[in-house]
């Protein structure tokens, strides 16, 4: 049985804490962020050439942005139990090296129907890395700090996407005519070429469990796993999860469908925001380059940045998870439909960015729910179920944004769609935590 953690154990468990968030974060944070930019920059490339090039209308370019979920959904649990059994340094990195092969073959797509393939492509190779990154964290972060050291790999998100819309700016519009290609398809393959180097800097760098971190000392190590063997053994003396049960049980199911509606918001954001700032210049009579389009794109995402870490620390004073997540995700909800009926770009600008900060606040919450009952296998399975349940969500956002605002000619309805399915998933976090107890798990 594993000792109890008192104090010189104690001690040794937060300093060993500390060496594994300053190791092992930055780069599972560097990884995400160039999953998240080969995952997205579909959504600069749209309305820089791409849409043009390949004679994509809007549901087609939102059919071809969602797709990529399609392949994601489908492989994304058997993928995240293989990492569980085969371990973490091995499979993310097998994981990272297929994503970058295909994040750089988008360089060359040269139709609609290729584009399909690779799309679905990318989300069969990327399936698991997310969920495996959040079950990895179980592995080395007591429950009571993992909120907050999610929210900080999770601000990869926000990050990668403001630094992205610049970046991806700036490459396609200086990158056009370099190597014989346009400028979308030449930061198709900047971007992806850097996944492929982060595949060996995986393999080499990344430790499994704390049992086999060199980098700590015997007497961390052994205080670490102790604390963490303890959380499991009491989930799961708590209450037993069969993989039968995990997939079928009504608190499983429920936050699944209530990520579902913050997943919709956060890439109906992601893949036309810079569609929606384009049409700032007819609307409100103004001009941006490609680059300073980008820059405005990138302004609600630095502003989640910091809200995300600073929410991480400081929900934790609301007590009822649930409100940790249904707060910002009903202020998003609100926030974005009216950004659309404001009467100048900075006013809707202001609005768009509380939606950000909302979807992403709420986003970043939601993922320490899991880990506080799940654990092992069924953590493994868990996590992964509730996460490609909840990427649909990714999958309708940009084909049902595109296919409204082609049917609709603006993205009025489409986003008044995204308020909707925010509020409703605040709405259904708090039903799902209505009876929780600071000493008890989720009631349902």
């Amino acid at each position: 049985m594993p000792r109890p953690n008192t104090g010189q154990a104690a001690d040794q468990t937060r300093i060993a804490v500390r060496k594994a968030v300053i190791r092992l974060v930055p780069l599972l944070g560097l990884l995400y962020f160039v999953n998240y930019l080969d995952r997205v920059n579909i959504g600069f490339a749209g309305p820089s050439g791409m849409k043009a090039d390949l004679g994509l209308t809007q549901t087609a370019f939102g059919l071809a942005s969602g797709l990529f979920f399609l392949g994601y959904v489908l492989f994304e649990v058997p993928s995240n139990l293989a990492l569980h059994r085969f371990g973490a340094r091995r499979w993310i990195a097998r994981i990272v090296l297929s994503w970058g092969v295909i994040a750089t073959a988008m360089a060359f797509v040269p139709n609609e129907t290729v584009l399909y393939g690779l799309r679905i492509a990318l989300g069969v190779a990327e399936a698991g890395f997310f969920p495996g990154i959040i079950l990895y964290l179980t592995y080395w972060i007591p429950q009571a700090q993992r909120a907050r050291i999610v929210a900080l790999f999770m601000a990869a998100v926000p990050i990668s996407t403001a630094l992205g819309a610049t970046v991806s700016g700036l490459v396609i519009q200086y990158g056009d005519g370099v190597f014989g290609l346009a400028g979308w398809r030449f930061m198709f393959l900047v971007e992806g070429v850097p996944s492929l180097l982060l595949a060996v800097v995986t393999w080499c760098c990344l430790t499994d469990r704390p049992e086999r971190a060199a980098w700590l000392t015997p007497g961390e190590r052994t205080a670490l796993a102790d604390t963490l063997a303890a959380e499991r053994d009491s989930m799961e003396r708590a209450e037993r999860w069969t993989m039968r049960r995990v997939f079928t049980h009504p608190r499983i199911l429920g936050l699944a469908l209530a990520d579902t509606g913050i997943v919709y918001g956060l890439y109906a954001l992601t893949f036309f925001l810079p569609t929606i700032i384009k049409g700032f210049e007819e609307r409100y009579g103004v001009h941006y380059s490609i680059v300073q389009r980008g820059l405005i794109n990138a302004v609600p995402y630095l502003i989640a940045a910091v809200a995300m870490v600073w929410w991480g620390r400081w929900s934790g004073r609301l007590g009822n998870p649930g409100l940790r997540v249904a707060l910002p995700a009903f202020a998003g909800g609100l926030a974005i439909p009216v950004a659309l009926y404001l009467g100048n770009p900075f006013a809707a600008m202001a609005a768009v960015t509380v939606c950000t900060v909302g979807v992403l606040c709420a986003l970043s919450a939601f993922w320490a729910l899991p880990g506080g009952f799940l654990a092992g296998a069924a953590a493994a399975g868990g996590i992964a179920f509730i996460n490609s349940i909840a990427n649909s969500g990714g999958f309708a956002a940009p084909y049902v944004t595109g296919w409204l605002g082609d049917r609709t000619g603006g993205h009025h309805l489409g986003m008044w769609v995204v308020g909707g399915c925010l509020i409703a998933a605040a709405a259904g976090i708090l039903v799902l935590f209505r009876n929780y107890r600071t000493s008890s798990r989720i009631d349902c």
